[in-house]
């Protein structure tokens, strides 16, 4: 097992409690991300916000590694789109080659 350790800046934007099942599935999203992102990216840091717009949560990790992230070549980043699919979530990939690597993620929420 690898640990990671760098530092991270977290913009939440969360006014109430969502479902468990929610929450759980944003929870291990988002700690699955940065956990990828010292592993694979060679990152020093990464920022998290996490928006609450009444109908979505909308999650963006972004790091300052190296890029190249691929959902098809990786278990994590298939995990993700797996567990945000289960509620009709979606995952978006944005890492060119000398990065960075942004994860953009949204979750229904609807009340």
């Amino acid at each position: 097992m690898h640990d990671t350790v760098f530092p991270a800046d977290l913009d939440l934007m969360l006014n109430r409690r969502l479902g468990a099942p929610v929450e759980a599935a944003a929870y291990f999203a988002v700690a699955e991300a940065p956990a990828n992102a010292g592993r694979h990216s060679g990152a020093t840091r990464v920022h998290v916000t996490i928006a609450d717009d009444g109908t979505a949560l909308h999650i963006t990790v972004r790091d300052d590694g190296h890029g190249g992230a691929d959902p098809a070549r990786g278990t994590g980043l298939l995990g993700i789109q797996r567990r945000l699919a289960a509620f009709d979530g979606e995952l978006r990939v944005s890492s060119p080659a000398g990065g960075p690597t942004v994860l953009d993620m949204e979750l229904p929420c609807a009340s």
